[in-house]
C-alpha cells in the first residue's frame, strides 16, 4: 500500500509539473495515453552481447509479456557514438507498471530461472557495462505507439535536448500542432513521441521514427526539409532551433531478433 502511494505520488508531482509547463501530461493516468520506459544497455566487445541478446529474448521479453507489457522493443546501434550498445522500448498506459517492473520480475519465477546468467553475472565477468532507465510520456499529437509491418526495418532514435523547461514546451508545442502532420506527409514514420520525466539528459524529448532502408530515410528527410510548411513554420521566431533546442542526438538501430516492434 505504502509503495503504491508513493508510485502515484511521483505520477501525480509529474503531471501536475507538466501541467504547469504545457499541459503535456495530467496528473491521473488516462487510458488514452501512454508511457515508455527507454533503457540503454551499454556493453563491451565480446560475449556481453550476445549474453544480453539472449536475456532480452528468453526471460525479460517474455516476463514483460506477462505483466502486460506488450510490443517490446529491442535495438541494436548500429550508427551512434557508442557501440556495442542495446535498447529497450517499455511501451505502457500505466507509469506504475513502468516504474515497479524491476520488482515485480523479481517475484516472477519463470524470469529468475530463464535469466540466471544474465541476472547473476559475476562481478570478474559481468552481463553488461551499465544499464541507463528513462520514463517519458507520450505527446498529445501522438498519444500511441505506433508498431511498423514485420518486415526489414531500420529505426532513427532522435532526442532534442532543451535550453529551458518553456523551451520543451514550445518545441512539444510544435510537433503537436505542425510538424508531427509534416512528418507523416513526408514519409518520416513515426513510432513513438515522448517527453522526458525521467532520465540523464532533461529537459528533453526523445522520439523514434521508421524506415526501410537508408536510402529512404535520406529521401524521406530531404522531402521534409523542402516541404512548404515546415519552411513557414520553421522560421517563425518562436520556433527556432537556436532557442528552443540545445543539442540534438540522432542513432540508428536495427531491431533484435526478439524485437516485438
Amino acid at each position: 500500500m505504502q509503495r503504491r502511494k508513493f508510485v502515484a505520488s511521483m505520477i501525480a508531482g509529474a503531471g501536475v509539473g507538466l501541467a504547469m509547463k504545457g499541459g503535456e501530461m495530467q496528473a491521473q493516468e488516462s487510458s488514452s495515453m501512454e508511457f515508455y520506459q527507454l533503457r540503454k544497455y551499454t556493453l563491451r566487445t565480446g560475449p556481453q552481447q550476445e549474453i544480453t541478446g539472449k536475456f532480452f529474448e528468453h526471460a525479460m521479453i517474455p516476463a514483460l509479456n506477462r505483466l502486460g507489457i506488450s510490443t517490446v522493443g529491442a535495438f541494436k546501434l548500429d550508427i551512434g557514438p557508442e557501440t556495442p550498445t542495446l535498447y529497450l522500448l517499455l511501451p505502457s498506459t500505466s507509469a506504475e507498471t513502468l516504474l515497479t517492473v524491476d520488482l515485480r520480475l523479481a517475484h516472477d519465477s519463470k524470469f529468475v530461472e530463464a535469466a540466471q546468467d544474465f541476472w547473476n553475472a559475476p562481478a570478474s565477468a559481468p552481463a553488461f557495462e551499465r544499464v541507463e532507465t528513462s520514463m517519458l510520456s507520450a505527446f498529445t499529437g501522438w498519444p500511441k505507439l505506433v508498431v511498423p509491418k514485420h518486415e526489414k526495418r531500420i529505426f532513427q532514435l532522435r532526442t532534442y535536448e532543451n535550453a529551458s523547461y518553456g523551451a520543451h514546451v514550445t518545441k512539444v508545442k510544435m510537433f503537436n500542432e505542425a510538424e508531427i502532420g509534416i512528418f507523416t506527409k513526408s514519409g518520416l514514420a513515426p513510432v513513438f513521441f515522448g517527453s522526458t520525466l525521467v532520465g540523464s539528459r532533461t529537459p528533453s524529448l526523445t522520439y523514434m521514427l521508421t524506415f526501410p532502408d537508408v536510402a529512404t530515410l535520406n529521401q524521406n528527410w530531404s522531402t521534409f526539409v523542402a516541404d512548404p510548411a515546415w519552411k513557414e513554420i520553421s522560421h517563425r521566431p518562436e520556433y527556432a532551433d537556436a532557442k528552443i533546442v540545445s543539442n540534438i542526438s540522432n542513432l540508428y538501430l536495427s531491431p533484435l531478433p526478439s524485437s516485438q516492434i
